[in-house]
């Protein structure tokens, strides 16, 4: 059971801020709270009772999203279900889609924010290899002079490790800023140990371009989740990608370097194969969600053959 002695709702960024600042020690900031309840659940945590809880789910300025240079800002109140109802999110961000389908289930979707599941910083968040792929930066706000002071950190970088990130303890994470991926293909592979409300053991996203012709490569991010105490960014392996003829047998080459990322330190060897696995299909499918072209593998016939 969680409990506690106050309850905030503050209605502006400010007055959150502020009720923050002055909250005592071991105080915790919730929104959609899909986390924080279940691990106050006995079992888990136990019974939690924590001195304060600050509700940010009524302040509007972490409401909806604005297009920018290329970059879309989503407020931190935005939800994972938005990723399967709102079509220029869908359309923007096409591996988020297949990240929301995987996270829970309706009702939960509704509730968690992409932003609370990144500052959670579990090593098998969904949203964070995802995030990753789309070069995310988490913007961090915190009271200055009577102000407020923001920052952003890079997704990547942001999290350090199961349970751990680079937020202040005087600050409140506001936005996630992604790429938009408009004319990309995305991907999201995950599995678990069980059909229903899968936690991951290992997941990646993918977002790949091809040419108007359907012959190159012309982008690709890969990432993975699950796999080590943070997310991967399989940068190498893009490289490698980029600019090459589509074939099975390049998806093939590169797959097989994704078992090197493997940090691990349980079940390495399953991880290993389950990765390489994703890394292929993650590949395959974001060549096949493409919308402006048509993939022609320059080894298609080889592939028929075999």
């Amino acid at each position: 059971m969680l409990t506690c002695d106050t309850y905030h709702m503050p209605e502006s960024l400010q007055e959150a801020l502020e009720v923050w600042a002055g909250a005592a020690s071991g105080s915790r900031i919730v929104s959609g709270a899909t986390d924080i309840l279940p691990w106050a659940r006995e079992g888990r945590a136990g019974d939690v009772h924590l001195p304060e809880l600050v509700d940010v789910t009524r302040i509007s300025e972490l409401d909806g999203y604005v297009f920018e240079n290329g970059r879309v800002r989503l407020g931190a109140n935005t939800v994972y279900q938005d990723f399967l109802t709102d079509q220029t999110l869908m359309r923007s961000l096409p591996c988020m889609p297949y990240c929301a389908i995987w996270f829970a289930d309706d009702q939960i979707r509704e509730q968690a924010s992409l932003t609370g599941n990144l500052v959670n910083a579990s090593p098998v968040a969904d949203g964070t290899p995802a995030v990753a792929a789309l070069n995310g930066e988490i913007e961090l706000a915190r009271l200055d002079s009577g102000g407020i002071a923001r920052r952003r950190v890079p997704v990547i970088d942001f999290i350090e490790g199961p349970g751990r990130t680079q937020i202040a303890g005087d600050e409140i994470a506001t936005a996630v800023i992604v790429d938009t991926a408009n004319g990309y293909g995305g991907s999201f592979q995950k599995v678990g140990q069980r059909r229903s409300l899968v936690i991951s053991v290992a997941c990646c996203a993918a977002l790949v371009k091809a040419d108007r012709d359907g012959r190159v490569i012309e982008d690709a991010r890969l990432a993975l989740g699950g796999v080590g105490p943070r997310p991967i960014r399989m940068l190498d392996a893009e490289r490698a990608l980029r600019g090459e003829q589509i074939s099975h047998a390049l998806i093939e080459r590169v797959a097989q370097t994704a078992a090197d990322t493997v940090a691990s330190r349980s079940r390495q060897e399953y991880r290993r194969e389950v990765v390489v696995n994703f890394v292929r299909a993650a590949i395959e499918d974001a060549l096949a969600d493409q919308t402006d072209a048509e993939i022609k593998f320059a080894d298609a016939k080889e592939q028929a053959h075999v």
